[in-house]
């Protein structure tokens, strides 16, 4: 009896070490979408909005983490896309590097973890919501499958013959959905039986994945960086981080990015997430701010929020990335087009905006630093759970020359991407109205002004650049 009393003690003990609950955040303190208008999120029990930008995607890999993170609080970013990546340098790879060179796939590298974890933990005490990205298929292919653990040539745990694996992939490869490392699950249309001790190596991946970050509330689960698999890929581990959540007694909200939602209506994916709330319990839409610009992002973003809110379940829309960097040939834009696309998010009814990495986004560039801070004086004003777009009350608009979101009668913010006037709508609202103009992308604040409400006013840019107004009744 003493024997067992032992077996079980310390399986007790390794279960703890597997999922470790000491940091266990009660459910009502975790994100999840906010309780009074779930297009939102809400963080210990108070309505949040996620806003961000970073020099890169696999912050916690970078040295110098806590400094970069600090430089965020800064100017109010409080949301990070973190790719659980397999692409840095050598030393870095989640699998143990033996002396000879190769990977161990059975052992794992402390100091990869280790940088994971201190991640969680420095996110955590600054309430910085981290977005997890599992599995991102530009790590398994180019120069960086050169260099990956999963490769056969790499490891002492499997041959490519066993495996399948080719010994180099292409982008088109990844584009095409032509790698096997996306294969390893039963339900795929592409499975094979060989590749279950693939799978076993990517479970055991997850497993670890969890075992840190499980304990920690500030943090939303996205399967893939814009995928081209067939869903069956995504949602075998969504149900898999569900099952280990469950086991772990908490509650975790998962998706997956796939890489047609730029398409927006066209998309082949989207209503598979809308009928399956269960499975996609937010909804990534961050692809369609690329190949999209000025009037037709609103209007495939805004489709998109849309039929999010006439689904079975209203969800939030995250924007784990806004391009808009280094004017790419595949229509990532500059500069201007992702603040651009950042504030359209913003007033489109999205619960979340980051700016990409540079080159394709700008990061925390000064650009998106301004841009951020701007957002944080916005939301000193109004809250944006409060409005929604009301597009109508625009008079003498051109296109893509100015956005509104209001509560009519109540507040009206309004957004010009490029200077000029436009007239408001403001018959709802009676009395003498506050403007307050802020520079969209600059940060700052020009001189209050007043209006009369009750009629059609028209509102002019105090300079030829992005402008936000805060239109409100005066005390």
């Amino acid at each position: 009896m003493k024997q067992v009393m032992l077996a079980v003690c310390i399986m007790i003990m390794l279960l703890g070490m597997i999922f470790p609950c000491h940091a266990q955040i009660a459910d009502h303190d975790r994100i999840q979408p906010y309780a009074i208008n779930p297009q939102y999120w809400q963080y210990k029990g108070q309505p949040v909005f996620l806003a961000g930008g970073s020099k890169t995607d696999h912050l916690f890999l970078i040295d110098g983490l806590q400094e970069h993170l600090d430089e965020m609080v800064e100017v109010g970013a409080n949301y990070i896309r973190n790719t659980m990546s397999q692409r840095d340098r050598k030393e870095l790879k989640p699998h143990k590097l033996l002396p000879d060179g190769t990977f161990d796939m059975d052992q794992w590298n402390d100091e990869y973890w280790q940088r994971f974890e201190n991640m969680l933990q420095w996110t955590a005490e600054r309430d910085i919501f981290v977005q997890i990205e599992v599995w991102d298929r530009f790590d398994y292919a180019t120069n960086h499958w050169d260099i990956s653990p999963w490769n056969p040539n790499n490891n002492v745990n499997y041959t490519a013959e066993e495996s399948g694996f080719a010994e180099k992939y292409i982008s088109t490869d990844l584009y095409r959905d032509k790698h096997p490392f996306f294969y390893t699950v039963p339900e795929s249309p592409n499975y094979q039986k060989r590749l279950d001790m693939i799978r076993a190596h990517q479970e055991r991946f997850v497993d670890k994945m969890l075992s840190y970050s499980l304990s920690y509330g500030h943090v939303l689960y996205c399967m893939n960086n814009e995928t081209s698999s067939p869903p069956e890929w995504g949602r075998y581990w969504i149900q898999s981080i569900q099952k280990k959540a469950a086991e772990n007694g908490v509650i975790v909200y998962t998706t997956d990015m796939f890489d047609d939602l730029y398409m927006g209506d066209k998309s082949e994916h989207f209503q598979l997430m809308l009928d399956q709330p269960d499975l996609y319990t937010f909804i990534d839409i961050s692809q369609v701010n690329s190949r999209n610009f000025d009037e037709k992002h609103w209007n495939q973003m805004r489709w998109l929020v849309e039929r999010i809110g006439k689904s079975a379940r209203l969800r939030p829309a995250n924007n784990t990335k806004i391009y808009g960097g280094g004017y790419s040939l595949w229509g990532s834009g500059g500069p201007d087009d992702g603040i651009q696309r950042f504030w359209r998010d913003v007033l489109g009814g999205c619960a979340s905006v980051r700016h990409h990495r540079p080159s394709s986004g700008n990061g925390l560039e000064p650009i998106a630093k301004a841009c951020i801070r701007s957002f944080r004086m916005v939301e000193s004003l109004v809250k944006m759970w409060d409005v929604e777009p009301h597009m109508e009350l625009l008079l003498n608009r051109d296109s893509n020359e100015a956005y509104l979101a209001a509560n009519p009668g109540e507040v009206y913010v309004l957004y010009l991407p490029r200077g000029g006037a436009v007239g408001v709508d403001l018959s709802a609202c009676k009395g003498t109205l506050d403007v307050q103009w802020i520079n969209a992308g600059a940060g700052e604040t020009w001189k209050k002004r007043v209006v009369e409400g009750g009629a059609v006013r028209s509102f002019k840019t105090p300079m030829i650049s992005q402008w936000i107004a805060i239109i409100t009744p005066q005390e």
